[in-house]
């Protein structure tokens, strides 16, 4: 008989898809487990729910596990008529379709392989209606991994979806043995929200995976410039129009070329897969910057923590309304090397990262004059040679291999 334990992991990121940092959880949960006794069996969302699709990561997925990929379609592109469907077909998400296949299958999963727990995470809210119903049907321990808040002020904009996102946070908080997510400031929050619960609420953080860096490290063992002779800044991932708005940053890059603060060409910022490169060009020309910046499609993952370290420097946006989140890719970045500025409120738990990691490059995101400053000191320290990176201590606390140790002790506490 098999020592291993085994947890069901309900997640709609998963290798194919692309586009989203977000994969990375689960993925790497599912590869680490199994060296500290726990065998994964992944029930996740069929491929053509994904808007976009890539095989760099699935040689990740160890060979063996169990994957299943129930049935699901996008309300959105598969079930719009004329661009329009009714909107009860997309809450709590667009996605709502995979659920009712997802508790058959994971029923099924569940009943072959007689796993001692379930987990299931968000952003995806179907996810947690999923592993709700397969707790109640099974009886067994199940962790809400929740990653950021779900029903805040304003989000989701919909009344309705705003109302689902409610119901299904408070149902999981009484239901799930356990809950967790990704800041502090999340799960201080959803233990006021929920202070009968506070007890199984705890912070379960991102982090960046050792084993892809150096595997990108192998591929590409030399770092050249991006961009030879121009000091470079890459955001490397979505940016939101309000979450991660890039509004002020280009009110700074005015400012300093009118001021003449900053001589041109020495500057540039590339936004790599920012997903809204419309939004980003039309600030850029509005303000006349538009040489200042790049807007370049996505990459490979390998690829793109290979660029990472070849970046100047690696620059953060995050707005106030997300001072309970950080980033995933902010790991990524610690690790990568290079640098980082944060343009971020420095109330939230983003910040507070940052500066943990010794990180003195810091502006709100908000304030176009305090952005400018922020860059005429970096690059004052780069032109020296002085430029601070993040501590070395701080890299080696922020790795996906001690998440997924503490995921494992997790797991052996709801199961006791």
């Amino acid at each position: 008989m098999s020592a291993f334990k085994r947890v069901l992991l309900v997640a709609y990121h998963f290798p194919p898809l692309a586009g989203s940092s977000g994969i990375q959880r689960t993925l790497r949960f599912a590869q680490q487990l199994p060296a500290l006794g726990w065998q994964p069996l992944v029930l996740t969302a069929h491929p053509r729910a994904y808007e976009r699709t890539s095989q760099d990561l699935s040689d990740d997925v160890p060979a063996g596990t169990v994957v299943c990929r129930a049935q699901a379609w996008d309300t959105a592109r598969h079930l719009a008529i004329r661009g329009r469907y009714v909107g009860a077909m997309a809450r709590p998400d667009r996605w709502v379709s995979w659920r009712f296949d997802a508790v058959r299958q994971g029923m099924q999963l569940i009943r072959q392989h007689q796993p001692q727990a379930i987990w299931s995470t968000y952003p995806i809210a179907t996810a947690h209606l999923i592993g709700a119903e397969l707790q109640r049907r099974s009886g067994l321990p199940w962790v809400a991994d929740f990653r950021d808040p779900m029903a805040q002020d304003g989000y989701p904009a919909d009344p309705a979806t705003w109302q689902q996102y409610q119901q299904i946070e408070q149902h999981s908080l009484m239901a799930a043995t356990a809950c967790t997510f990704t800041t502090p400031g999340a799960a201080a929050e959803y233990q006021r929200r929920y202070p009968q619960a506070a007890a199984r609420v705890q912070v379960l953080e991102n982090g960046y995976d050792e084993p892809s860096f150096q595997k990108a490290e192998a591929q590409t063992p030399q770092t050249a410039p991006l961009n030879e002779g121009v000091v470079t800044l890459l955001h490397s991932g979505i940016v939101y129009p309000s979450e991660r708005d890039p509004t002020a940053l280009m009110d700074a890059l005015q400012a300093l070329q009118a001021s003449g603060r900053v001589a041109p060409g020495r500057l540039r910022i590339r936004f790599r897969a920012a997903v809204h490169d419309d939004l980003l060009q039309r600030l850029a020309a509005e303000r006349g910057v538009g040489a200042w910046i790049e807007t370049l499609p996505p990459v490979p993952y390998a690829q793109a923590l290979q660029e990472m370290r070849c970046a100047d420097g690696l620059l953060v946006l995050q707005s106030a309304n997300c001072n309970q989140q950080i980033p995933a890719k902010v790991y990524e970045y610690l690790r990568a090397g290079p640098p980082v500025l944060g343009l971020t409120d420095p109330a939230g738990d983003t910040a507070g990262v940052l500066r943990w990691a010794g990180v003195p490059y810091l502006a709100p995101i908000d304030q176009p004059e305090p952005i400018a400053a922020l860059m005429v000191h970096f690059l004052s320290d780069a032109a020296a040679g002085r430029v601070a990176r993040p501590e070395a201590q701080a890299v080696v606390g922020a790795s996906r291999w001690g998440r997924t140790q503490e995921l494992a002790a997790l797991l052996g506490r709801v199961c006791a």
